[in-house]
């Protein structure tokens, strides 16, 4: 099947793929020795029946790990070094940091890469099935999950609302879908061109080309450690989420500053009608319940725009996202 209309070049150059799986890790001792050698059982399937080249490879990020993990993928960069690559921060940059980190290092290394969380929830047998939507000319191929049994319920619940939430708000993403995605040397080059300092790269994909294509897939259950995502860094990506793409919580504050003054106009006219009629106005309500509603939604107005003039705070200081302090191994 020849869906993106390639031309018989095109077909030829990406019948075998040098391919780079993109793993970040953060405290991933109790799974990463199994995940080191699932990957490379699916990647050895991969290169024996000609999806990718022979030497397509693994890179492990470690966030800035307190536990062993390190260690681990410093041995498995020593047991085969032309398949490994370890790359370390310098410390905990965050989950979206790590995975930019692993994707800069294998832009100009790789044909097409794949990232994957190191607990091995995404399932590896669709890696297959990316590969092969690659060489039918997709530039990106989004992992989507069919459902969230293994999510808790609150965590169920609460992605549904922030989707819900961010269609609402004109952000262009892609419901179902986390960071499980294949992007071609062209997706990649086009995302380094992205350099703003707050990374949401759960909406990028629609701004990163045109030829995307989609594998569904069943989400598994954690077989060790525990989430990486508490609530207050679920909280945090919904915001860079939301602040990053949309600029309609600014536009609501117009808005409530139009009703409300709307509101306070009617308010007049009803307290000069009810004078002249000469009933008399409540007492306490009529002052203390305007005057808090206002001063929430004063509060509410300053905390939004704060939020934005934060992010452009930190996007003019230019910093970088994360530093790299070592480099195990390496492919050219």
């Amino acid at each position: 099947m020849n869906k993106f209309n390639l031309s018989a070049a095109e077909i030829e150059q990406r019948s075998r793929p040098r391919l780079a799986l993109v793993v970040p890790c953060y405290n991933e001792e109790g799974v990463l020795q199994t995940t080191i050698a699932e990957l490379n059982r699916r990647l050895d399937a991969l290169i024996a029946d000609a999806s990718c080249a022979s030497d397509s490879y693994i890179v492990f990020v470690d966030d800035g790990s307190k536990d062993e993990t390190w260690p681990i993928i410093a041995a498995a960069v020593a047991a085969a070094p032309a398949r490994v690559v370890g790359v370390r921060l310098a410390r905990n940059s965050g989950h979206q940091y790590a995975l930019m980190a692993g994707l800069a290092y294998v832009t100009d290394r790789s044909d097409a890469s794949i990232s994957i969380d190191a607990d091995l929830q995404d399932d590896l047998d669709v890696l297959q099935e990316m590969v092969a939507r690659y060489r039918d000319g997709a530039e990106l191929v989004l992992g989507i999950r069919r459902s969230r049994a293994t999510d808790s319920w609150f965590k169920r619940t609460s992605a549904a609302a922030f989707y819900k939430l961010l269609g609402l708000l004109g952000v262009d993403i892609v419901e179902q879908h986390a960071d499980f995605r294949l992007l071609s040397a062209a997706a990649m080059g086009n995302l380094r061109q992205f350099p703003e300092y707050h990374l949401f790269l759960r909406g990028f994909p629609n701004l990163l080309h045109n030829r995307v294509d989609y594998v569904h897939y069943d989400r598994h259950a954690r077989t060790a450690g525990q989430s990486k995502y508490p609530i207050a860094r679920m909280l945090a990506l919904a915001l860079d989420g939301i602040t990053s793409f949309s600029v309609v919580p600014l536009r609501l504050i117009s808005i409530l500053g139009f009703l409300v003054f709307f509101v306070a106009t009617l308010l007049v006219i009803f307290a000069l009608v009810a004078r002249g009629v000469g009933e008399a106005l409540p007492g306490w309500a009529s002052i203390t319940v305007p005057l808090y509603a206002m001063g929430g939604m004063i509060m509410l107005s300053v905390g939004i725009v704060g939020e934005y003039v934060g992010k452009t705070y930190t996007e003019v200081k230019r910093r970088p996202r994360y530093l790299v302090d070592h480099v195990e191994g390496g492919v050219d």
